[in-house]
């Protein structure tokens, strides 16, 4: 339970065929005590019990620390993938099955299903708010104990089948993506945790002139172009992110297309891995539509992925996910376009 809509629906729709418990994560987020009671509101509404769950040191070990140690080596992390992986669906999931309950559910717009004895993760019926792409990192064990109720339905559906519940002030509410940002920048808080540590340097074009100076990593992800402070006839892009030698790399609209991928720790959510030459739609961030590629290269540590046509801004720290239709084959941590 987060005290949003998809949440809130999910439980009621479930206590139609379950006996349904809530449960609610602290991870220390801003405004957590204004969301506990939010949630409690709504659980005593509903007539569930509620529980919150404590992983607020567990969190900062195993995502806030990866956030901040990936901008510290130049890459765009994705925190959610990482949460949904180790804390939402890993420790969060493991304390709800220790007291007894059989399955966790959760307000993810996805599909679950079983083919040949595997549980199978697929994209949710409404393109716009489908986030399987979130949930590819988890495992196939992960997947077997959880449902998602609102996997077949269209977020306006959602909100229609609350307002006949009763539940009329939802609209509007949409939770923030990175939670515990909530009114901070990325750049606010990494300057208060990285402090010192990132340094101001040179700007460099892909040739190696330079041609401004940077004001630390941190502040300058792959593909941006404001905020570069380079005057010229056609504008700059941020083409690479250099750590070793501190550079900020630029290149003109056309340097950023890439057809070629390497990306490490795949992750299967299928019986057995592709091979070599098998052919996925592959998306390169949460917002990407996914393009047509092949695998070139595949072990157990590595994968490497040529695209049929040049894709824009692939950024180390995210993730490429492969489909098959629908379907989430797996997907690999990106580490150079």
């Amino acid at each position: 339970m987060s005290g949003g809509v998809d949440s809130t629906a999910s439980a009621l729709l479930l206590k139609e065929h379950y006996q349904v418990h809530g449960f609610l994560m602290d991870i220390g987020q801003p405004g957590f005590d204004e969301q506990a009671a939010e949630v409690e509101t709504i659980t005593d509404r509903l007539g569930i019990k509620l529980s919150i769950v404590d992983l607020k040191d567990r969190f900062n070990d195993l995502v806030l620390d990866y956030f901040i140690d990936s901008y510290r080596r130049g890459k765009t992390p994705n925190p959610c993938m990482v949460c949904n992986r180790e804390i939402k669906c890993g420790l969060f999931l493991d304390h709800i099955v220790s007291t007894g309950l059989e399955t966790m559910a959760t307000g993810h717009y996805v599909r679950r299903q079983e083919i040949n004895g595997i549980v199978c993760l697929f994209e949710g019926e409404d393109p716009q708010k489908d986030q399987s792409y979130f949930l590819a990192r988890l495992t196939i064990p992960q997947l077997s104990r959880m449902l998602f109720p609102l996997g077949s339905m269209h977020k306006e559906q959602t909100y229609r089948f609350m307002e006949v519940q009763g539940f009329n002030d939802f609209r509007g509410k949409e939770s923030q993506d990175v939670c515990f940002l909530k009114d901070t920048s990325v750049a606010q808080f990494l300057d208060a945790h990285l402090d010192s540590q990132m340094e101001p340097g040179p700007i460099v074009t892909t040739g190696g002139e330079q041609i401004g100076s940077h004001q630390g990593l941190h502040r300058y992800t792959v593909g941006q172009r404001r905020g570069l402070g380079l005057a010229d006839h056609s504008p700059w892009y941020v083409c690479g992110l250099d750590p070793v030698s501190n550079r900020v790399i630029v290149g003109k609209n056309e340097e950023l297309n890439r057809s070629v991928l390497k990306a490490v720790s795949p992750n299967w959510l299928v019986s057995s891995p592709p091979g070599i030459g098998d052919r996925f739609r592959v998306k390169i961030r949460s917002t990407h539509k996914g393009a047509l590629a092949t695998i070139k290269e595949l072990d157990d540590k590595h994968i490497v992925i040529e695209f049929d046509q040049p894709q824009r801004a692939i950024s180390p720290g995210q993730y490429a996910v492969l489909y098959d239709e629908a379907r989430v084959i797996g997907s690999a941590e990106i580490i150079t376009p």
